[in-house]
């Protein structure tokens, strides 16, 4: 039996957004348990990712916000106890200032993250392996193919 497309892209549609704002409600439940907003994790995993260090400029591009905003988040997450960041000048460029993650930054990244990674698995263990492969690999391809449809086109200033 052939489905109909605009019943699919509907369903798909209901189904994307129910993930999404759910996974939004659990991820600043949990982080408001560690003190932190959603912009303030990702710094932090931008941070992780990054080694450690990235300027501040590069961090508000990647998560598209002001540099005004990204330094207001940045001190304010220098003023927590055990400060999360550190602003440091570049060494490279002395207009440029560079955010430094601290081991108390490091501490509550692999906290959040451990507790992330404990609900995850929660979920994928009412699933039998073969339903979490299928989940996975459907997944896995869906990504896939947005990133090749949509790609986004670098503009020339960034």
């Amino acid at each position: 039996m052939e489905s109909n497309l605009e019943q699919d892209v509907n369903l798909m549609w209901t189904l994307l957004f129910t993930i999404v704002l759910d996974g939004e409600k659990r991820m600043a439940t949990l982080l408001a348990t560690y003190a932190l907003t959603p912009p303030q994790f990702y710094v932090l995993k931008t941070l992780v990712e990054r080694g450690g260090s990235c300027p501040i400029g590069e961090i508000a591009h990647e998560h598209h916000l002001t540099n005004a905003t990204m330094s207001g988040l940045v001190k304010r997450m220098e003023s927590m106890k055990p400060p999360l960041v550190v602003r440091e000048p570049s060494t490279l460029d002395r207009r440029s200032v560079n955010v430094v993650l601290t081991a108390g930054g490091q501490e509550r990244f692999i906290a959040v993250q451990m507790d992330l990674m404990s609900q995850l698995r929660q979920v994928l263990q009412l699933l039998t392996p073969d339903e979490r492969q299928d989940l996975i690999h459907y997944l896995s391809r869906y990504a896939m193919m947005i990133s090749e449809q949509f790609a986004i086109v670098p503009t020339p200033d960034g």
